[in-house]
């Protein structure tokens, strides 16, 4: 089984990045692979409404960090995306790609565990946590749960190292996904049979 882990911030090497480490060193100690993809530096798309997506089965834009993403999502089996705290919410380039990637590539995500990581110097980590949440419950994705929310504070690179409480916080969430991902590969069916999806606007 394979967990693929999203560093939402534009900092490599940064405190996001060391909490997604603790996270991933738990589910490699229950022996889970992981891997790490950054979302780098650069200017992000973000989705434009144009639907293409039905008809194509993929985004209409072909950028790089799109196309890296898209060829591995249907190899994984669970999902743990981390984000540092801007303005009390995740970074805007990490929700700009999660945009395209759930709408165009759902398909890929579907009924496998999520799990997200906020990463904050002091507030807005639960409104963080809470909108990278939404990813996961708009494609009956099971959120993996940890002791606490699954928050981690430190300002300067690897300072949330220090953080006792979110390094355990985050080792809990591994170990949880582990247990999880090891539960519904020995049921049979992997998943319900979801109905067709009704859609009712609101003005008509």
């Amino acid at each position: 089984m394979k967990v693929l882990l999203i560093n939402g911030s534009p900092h490599r090497d940064g405190n996001t990045s060391r909490a997604l480490r603790e996270v991933a060193a738990s589910l490699e100690k229950e022996g889970i692979e992981t891997v790490e993809e950054w979302i780098g530096t650069q200017a992000v798309q973000g989705c434009i409404g144009c639907y293409k997506c039905v008809e194509l089965g993929r985004c209409v834009f072909h950028d790089e960090l799109y196309e890296r993403l898209l060829g591995i999502l249907p190899e994984i089996d669970g999902l743990a995306i981390g984000s540092p705290t801007y303005y009390a919410g995740p970074n805007g380039s990490l929700c700009a790609l999660l945009d395209r990637l759930f709408y165009s590539a759902g398909k890929y995500l579907k009924y496998k565990p999520g799990a997200s990581v906020a990463v904050a110097r002091r507030g807005g980590a639960s409104t963080t946590f809470d909108r990278l949440n939404k990813y996961f419950t708009i494609l009956s994705m099971p959120v993996v749960s940890s002791q606490y929310w699954n928050m981690a504070y430190g300002r300067t690179p690897g300072e949330v190292a220090e953080d006792g409480e979110g390094m355990q916080t985050m080792r809990t969430l591994g170990t949880n996904m582990a247990w999880l991902l090891r539960k519904i590969h020995a049921s049979e069916p992997l998943h319900p049979e979801g109905e067709t999806p009704v859609r009712t606007n609101f003005i008509r």
